[in-house]
């Protein structure tokens, strides 16, 4: 069995609606998203042979969906009054909507969900909130 891993990150902030404890007030973090796949053979193909896919693809795929979230708020969907987000929005706040609470455990099957849609036989998605903290999601 062949892996390929890639990593990239974005800086954004968040808060655990109904937390009780430091998390539940808005905070930043680096997150770093590692996607790795895998595959029991490599290409014929001219272009990858020799590889699951080209790195370069793969790097690309992860960056434009780690990008989105890049220097935002990342809000869980009903979570903050209608006019707090009308204000946020007024003032050109980058907010990003999810439909879960933003973990990163959550995070991880999201990434590991997005990347498999791209067409990818994904093994595993890390997710680090911090350098020493990490959830990962895998099937």
């Amino acid at each position: 069995m062949f892996t390929l891993k890639s990593e990239n990150s974005f800086d954004a902030a968040h808060f655990l609606s109904e937390y009780k404890g430091k998390c539940g007030n808005i905070h930043g973090h680096r997150w770093k998203v590692e996607i790795e796949i895998l595959s029991d053979e490599l290409s014929n193909e001219t272009q990858t042979r020799g590889m699951i896919v080209d790195f370069d693809r793969l790097k690309e795929d992860l960056k434009k969906e780690v990008d989105y979230f890049d220097h935002s708020l990342i809000v869980e969907k009903n979570t903050l009054k209608p006019k707090t987000m009308e204000a946020l929005n007024e003032e050109g706040i980058k907010i990003v909507e999810v439909d879960f609470r933003s973990t990163a455990e959550n995070f991880s099957k999201y990434f590991y969900m997005v990347m498999k849609e791209k067409g990818y036989n994904v093994k595993c998605a890390t997710v680090y909130e911090t350098p020493t903290n990490c959830a990962s999601y895998y099937l």
